[in-house]
């Protein structure tokens, strides 16, 4: 049986071209939100709404795909917003402006993503679902390696120009859109439950109650990470402050996206063979590391260690929670079971990047990363006593 399908390999690229257009601008986004006033604050602000919007969006948009049985029409829809976004970013600097389409953007992420992730599901059987979702959170990430290059090799030629950077941003995100008419999505499967149902943004929570008791206690500790797990760009932040220049956190970032896609795949394969929960949790406490030496850290050298450190983290946990999930939910509600998980996990993402803005506000970087690591740390033991069901042990 063929793992790394035709659809599998389309929907990789997409994400790849996409991931080019936004990580190009994401190392540098908050450089140059700072450049035009926002505050530290008003950064984690403006972060966690996008996220909040993201996560209301893929809960309702994951249920309507499940409900009329479509993948293809969000995802489609999902990466035509993100890349319109773009060059909305270069027409105005005004704080309203910047939310919108930041929000924008995540809607976009929002929409596309459980149907996505329902697709690779659908394309892969229960014995390789690591592998698969490994597999194209590689070539996503790979994106994110040619992205912030690209806006390396242009800010050098172009230094502090970042308003034409957002426009160059827009060509991958066209290419993605386009790769997306070569999908040819199979017969559709109408979960009939679902379709006698009414959906709103809110119906995310509605799930909740009559998802299976295995999703709900393994929820409830990823929950809690998210609620912590704060923005990136805090710790792009974080070495910014210690003086490094653009060009070296943006080779950082560089870095750690290039060990997080060349990771992605083996660890997948790792995770089909040795458990996905073995491998979640090891993601996890070498997370608990990387944030208890950012609070610690002023050398550039070690940061290039840590951000090793947090590429294996990175690789060990997004795709693997995604394969955990669809292998304890019925296969008709994968697109709502991961909408509904990534929903809730980017409200989580609101709490914690505006929490983290006013504990750096309040009382520094050393005790908001120390504080982070400390939470991640209590989530490993919540999880290492999750017991899996006989099917996932198979």
């Amino acid at each position: 049986m063929k793992v790394i399908t035709r659809t599998i390999w389309i929907l990789s690229l997409v994400s790849l071209f996409t991931d080019v257009a936004s990580e190009m601008l994401y190392p540098v986004m908050p450089i140059f939100l700072r450049t035009i006033g926002f505050s530290f604050l008003l950064i984690g602000l403006l972060e966690g709404v996008a996220e909040a919007t993201a996560g209301l969006s893929k809960g309702y948009f994951g249920k309507k795909s499940d409900v009329s049985g479509k993948r293809l029409p969000f995802v489609q829809l999902g990466y035509a917003l993100s890349a319109i976004s773009k060059p909305m970013m270069a027409l105005f600097v005004y704080p309203l402006w910047i939310f919108l389409a930041r929000t924008i953007d995540r809607l976009g992420k929002g929409i596309r993503t459980g149907a996505r992730d329902a697709l690779l599901s659908d394309e892969s059987s229960r014995e390789n679902k690591g592998k698969v979702f490994g597999f194209h959170r590689g070539m996503d990430t790979l994106g994110a390696v040619f992205g912030p290059l690209i806006a390396l090799i242009y800010l050098y030629y172009y230094p502090g120009n970042y308003k034409r950077l957002f426009l160059i941003a827009f060509l991958p995100g066209v290419a993605a859109i386009l790769f997306t008419f070569l999908i040819k999505e199979k017969k559709k499967v109408v979960n009939v439950a679902l379709k006698e149902k009414k959906w709103s943004f809110l119906s995310i929570f509605a799930y909740w109650s009559t998802s299976p008791p295995e999703y709900k206690k393994l929820l409830i500790g990823l929950l809690a990470f998210a609620m912590f797990n704060s923005s990136d760009a805090f710790l792009l932040l974080k070495m910014k402050e210690t003086g490094l220049s653009d060009t070296l956190v943006i080779g950082v970032y560089i870095f750690y996206n290039l060990i997080y896609a060349l990771f992605a795949y083996p660890i997948g394969i790792l995770a089909d063979k040795l458990g996905l929960k073995k491998i979640f949790l090891i993601g996890l406490g070498v997370f608990a590391i990387v944030y208890a030496g950012f609070a610690v850290n002023h050398n550039y050298i070690v940061f290039y260690l840590l951000f090793f450190l947090y590429g294996v983290y990175a690789a060990a946990t997004e795709g693997v929670s995604k394969a955990w999930i669809s292998n304890i939910v019925d296969k008709k509600e994968t697109a709502t079971a991961i909408g509904t998980f990534s929903g809730l996990q980017s409200i989580c993402a609101l709490i914690a990047s505006s929490l983290t803005g006013f504990l750096w506000v309040s009382y520094g970087a050393i005790t908001t990363f120390t504080i982070t690591s400390c939470v991640t740390v209590m989530v490993i033991v919540y999880l290492s006593r999750y017991k899996p069901t006989p099917a996932e042990k198979n």
